[in-house]
């Protein structure tokens, strides 16, 4: 009795991959965000004097450390999260660089939250009579990688997602064109280095390119009609 294999192992091989669900860990990043924003809504701003950073610190050890864990905390969901949408374009057939800057963003933005929150961890165990100048250098660390650092990186995520996202079809054109403009406001927030009057544009990017990152997650579909192209 002669037997013929199935060609059905073979083709299940082949089929690519989307992941693991999406919108799980970008609804962690997204909680934690929002936690780690009230945690440390009492901060003090980047122009306070080093000395007002050292008694912030002294008083406020314990909701320092909750802050950073926090942070910290967010910045693991959004490795996973930047590796699942990577991921996911791929399957979609995405093979333009746009999913290669998703995921380098993704991965540097990750990088710019971890170095925030662990100066920010660093600065909060100095002690009262520490040198004020220390304190500030590394408030400011803090504040640079966590604030135009984090900006400028996510804001290529957004782009590695929105530009495949609208032209292949993927996502909403509106949300695609939303993605597009945060980005934008993302690399202008860079201009905070040279100018302080340019830091309203970090809340843009944390809060609206973080709600814009869970729209994006819920509405990105798994699989392509075989009839699209990209």
């Amino acid at each position: 009795m002669s037997t013929t294999s199935s060609p059905r192992p073979a083709a299940a091989a082949r089929r690519p991959q989307s992941g693991p669900p999406l919108l799980a860990p970008v609804l962690a990043f997204a909680a934690l965000t929002v936690a780690y924003v009230v945690a440390s809504r009492s901060t003090p701003h980047p122009d306070a004097s080093g000395l007002d950073v050292l008694k912030y610190a002294d008083a406020h050890r314990t909701t320092i450390k909750v802050g950073t864990f926090l942070l910290f905390s967010a910045a693991v969901p959004l490795a996973i999260s930047s590796a699942v949408l990577y991921r996911r374009l791929r399957a979609l057939g995405i093979t333009a660089p746009g999913s290669a800057i998703a995921l380098v963003g993704g991965v540097l933005a990750t990088i710019a939250l971890t170095i925030s929150a662990m100066t920010a961890w660093t600065g909060g165990r100095l002690p009262a009579d520490a040198d004020s100048a220390l304190a500030r250098a590394l408030a400011d660390l803090s504040f640079v990688s966590g604030g135009p650092g984090y900006a400028v990186t996510f804001a290529l995520l957004v782009a590695g997602i929105s530009v495949p996202g609208l032209l292949a079809g993927l996502l909403p054109r509106a949300l695609a064109w939303t993605g597009l403009v945060l980005a934008a406001v993302g690399m202008l927030s860079a201009l905070t280095l040279l100018a302080s009057g340019f830091s309203y544009l970090l809340p843009v990017v944390r809060f609206g390119g973080t709600v814009w990152l869970v729209a994006a997650a819920a509405l990105m579909p798994r699989t392509r009609p075989r009839t699209a192209h990209t």
